[in-house]
């Protein structure tokens, strides 16, 4: 059974019948998959909360201004990520981002989001949504370039974009340049995302 969100969660705690389930990660297991390679770790990261923001038509700066004053950073630019504190934000498209943070201690991201904006913006739980997997090492290139078109040669820090990683659409973010990179894709493509990466990992080393 995957991580179960908020409001179906609290509703099985309710009626006294979460004492035998258990979260697993997008990958199956009780704990986060963790891969070793000569200059590369990947790492499935399953411990973040999402959510989606997208600010209504003519709210765009009230909508901006209300996340800022929530999280602490200005919502990035086209193909941008921000970091404040527990919060990051990336763009996803036209006056649309998705903001993540620590699960543990932000399982409730989209109420937050949600009554720090109003009705100035739409937003949208993800959390179960998601896989993400980070590249950490400096091998990181050599198995993004043989599996997305994206130049994260020339990523700096900060940068994100969207992207096909083999024929899957992900996101993917530049956490430190040349050195750390997380791939975002559907959950329900968690098991094909690191086949890929893994078997990418293993044919450059």
């Amino acid at each position: 059974m995957s991580k179960l969100s908020p409001p179906i969660l609290s509703i099985l705690k309710e009626n006294g019948s979460v004492h035998d389930l258990k979260s697993l990660t997008p990958l199956g297991g009780a704990t986060a998959q963790i891969d070793n390679f000569e200059g590369l770790r990947i790492s499935e990261c399953p411990d973040w909360a999402l959510a989606s923001v997208t600010s209504r038509r003519g709210r765009e700066t009230e909508a901006a201004s209300r996340v800022r004053k929530l999280t602490g950073t200005a919502l990035p630019d086209v193909a941008m990520s921000a970091t404040s504190g527990a919060f990051t934000a990336f763009w996803t498209g036209p006056q649309q981002w998705m903001v993540e943070a620590p699960h543990d201690t932000h399982e409730d991201i989209a109420a937050r989001l949600k009554a720090a904006v109003g009705d100035a913006a739409s937003v949208t739980e993800q959390t179960d949504g998601w896989c993400r997997f980070d590249l950490d090492g400096p091998r990181c290139h050599d198995v993004l370039e043989r599996l997305c078109n994206a130049d994260t040669r020339r990523m700096a820090q900060g940068h994100a974009t969207r992207t096909r990683l083999e024929h899957l659409g992900c996101f993917l973010i530049c956490r430190e340049k040349d050195r750390c990179f997380s791939v975002m894709g559907p959950r329900s493509s968690a098991g094909s995302i690191h086949h890929a990466l893994t078997v990418a990992a293993a044919s450059v080393i």
